[in-house]
């Protein structure tokens, strides 16, 4: 099983921090030295250390200075500028509205051929239909207390981002777990159109729609946190806090092999079929 995607995140913190301490100690500078030299309280230099604040470039370029290293500060900040992408808090990214985060991603989804999701909980955004997406999102934002609840135009444009499905050149391999069908997000309208659309999109010839069943019998692997793996170069994992991205080879391929195992215990076609029927039917008794 892949660890924690935090403490990975984490981890690549702690690999640009080590190299500061290592680089002061080199240098034969103690943390009040290497502060005075910075121009910064001592207190700063421990946070620095123990990857508990992230340095800025300006810090960077200081402390390369002070060691008398200043050629190692340009491979620092890229370091400590991927190690900080890897960990995107959600209410950074939200604080002027919902809608400016599908838009962002148009042109990455674009040049990705191949999209591998996996979800325990929701419907995937590529097949969310807007009154879905709209309630989901709506909630998100109130839940995340966004000051711009922009929630239906975030829905219209996740809509839009998504038609790329049915753009020629990509391929989509989407997992869900059965839950997924059966936990309603919105009204029963919103819902049903919602499962009406899985029917539809699920027999798309680029798209593979899985749904592992609740009493599978073949379980070999746990349902866990929902990933989106790009072509073989990205996985993003969404987390209740953040979205953290990966882009090192070895976590990347357990990821893979998790998706893979998931994989074999998912139904497809008219077996998936007979799943989403069901959740319709259910949800249409739920409403008499």
């Amino acid at each position: 099983m892949p660890k924690s995607p935090s403490s990975s995140a984490q981890a690549a913190r702690e690999a640009v921090a080590l190299k500061l301490r290592d680089m002061r100690l080199g240098a034969g500078l103690t943390v009040q030295g290497l502060a005075s030299a910075g121009g910064w309280h001592h207190s700063k230099t421990s946070r620095i250390e123990n990857a508990k604040t992230a340095p800025s470039a300006r810090d960077i370029r200081a402390w390369c200075e002070a060691c008398g290293m200043p050629e190692q500060a340009a491979g620092l900040i890229a370091q400590s500028l991927d190690a900080e992408a890897m960990y995107r808090e959600w209410r950074l990214q939200v604080r002027s509205g919902m809608r400016h985060l599908q838009d962002s991603v148009v042109d990455f989804f674009r040049a990705t051929r191949l999209f591998r999701v996996y979800s325990s909980t929701l419907v995937p955004g590529l097949l969310q239909t807007e009154g879905y997406a709209a309630a989901l999102l709506t909630s998100i934002a109130d839940f995340r207390q966004v000051p711009v609840n922009d929630g239906p135009a975030a829905a219209a444009a996740r809509v839009e981002r998504s038609r790329i499905i049915l753009e020629p050149g990509h391929r989509f391999l989407l997992l869900v777990e059965e839950a997924v069908l059966r936990v309603q997000i919105g009204d029963e309208q919103a819902m049903a159109a919602q499962l009406g659309y899985l029917l539809t999109a699920g027999a798309l010839p680029q798209v593979s729609l899985g749904v592992i069943p609740a009493d599978t019998s073949n379980r070999c692997h746990w349902p866990i946190e929902t990933f989106h793996v790009y072509d073989d170069r990205l996985v993003s994992v969404e987390l209740t806090s953040a979205e953290v991205n990966i882009t090192e080879p070895a976590e990347i391929a357990l990821y893979l092999q998790a998706f893979e195992q998931l994989r074999s215990m998912a139904v497809y076609g008219a077996d998936a079929r007979a799943l989403i029927t069901r959740a319709i039917d259910a949800l249409d008794q739920d409403q008499t």
